[in-house]
């Protein structure tokens, strides 16, 4: 039986990708920073642990306990929605310590059983905003940039360790707590001189679209997770499949 370790799993993306390998019965170490035994369903292969992925102690501790796994996959991160000018460096800093640095420290700290067992899986979670500029999104989308390339260079590197590394970008989903996760970072970050092009994204963000639904990106883990030929990067969802298409 294959065990798969999921960052951020307290909502959103991490909830829907840890409940679908419980429900095809794989061992699930679930992580979070703030650790909730009510949000998935009991089973006598989820193990929930607390992890925070911007301290180097909490991850020694989560992969330590998970012993060894099969699967990581990287999903957690925080969301933001801002004018550049408006962003503090000490939010910019947030966002990269949890976003891109987050995923490099995860990714690190599992490698030594990977490569001595020469096999594992690894799973970035970023995102399709890293397809194309969008606006206020400058930093999100270097935080997640900055993880396509490592993932994409990284991949070569653990090639001839036969472990393999994959991307899954998700598209736009209102099912998710992005807004809720980046409001409080959003203070005072949409200032008089961007107003304007505030409201605008706002009212292009409200209009129908085709959208991602979590169900989608649990389906592009599991195959990055579980097919050898699958794509480096694999868009989940309808908007997400366009957009890379285009």
């Amino acid at each position: 039986m294959k065990t798969v370790l999921i960052t951020g799993c307290s909502s959103g993306y991490g909830l829907e990708i840890a409940r679908y390998f419980l429900d095809r019965d794989w061992q699930v170490v679930a992580t979070m920073r703030t650790p909730r035994e009510d949000v998935l369903p009991s089973s006598p292969r989820l193990r929930v642990f607390p992890l925070d992925v911007t301290d180097p102690e909490s991850i020694r501790r989560a992969v330590e306990a998970a012993g060894p796994i099969d699967v990581l996959v990287n999903n957690a991160g925080i969301g933001l929605i801002s004018a550049f000018e408006a962003t503090s460096m000490d939010t910019v800093r947030e966002i990269l310590e949890t976003n891109t640095y987050g995923t490099m420290a995860m990714v690190h700290a599992v490698l030594p059983q990977f490569r001595e067992r020469k096999s594992g899986v690894i799973v970035n979670v970023t995102s399709t905003v890293t397809l194309r500029p969008l606006l206020m999104l400058s930093v999100y989308t270097a935080s997640k940039a900055a993880i396509n390339a490592f993932t994409e260079s990284l991949a070569l590197e653990l090639e001839p360790f036969d472990i393999r590394v994959r991307l899954v970008l998700p598209g736009r989903s209102s099912e998710t707590r992005f807004g809720d996760n980046a409001r409080p970072r959003m203070q005072n970050s949409i200032s008089e001189p961007y107003a304007a092009l505030a409201q605008g994204l706002l009212a292009r963000m409200s209009e129908p679209a085709p959208f991602t639904r979590l169900q989608d990106v649990a389906e592009a883990v599991w195959q990055a997770a579980n097919d050898p030929s699958s794509p480096m990067r694999i868009p989940a969802g309808a908007d997400a499949a366009a957009l890379a298409k285009a």
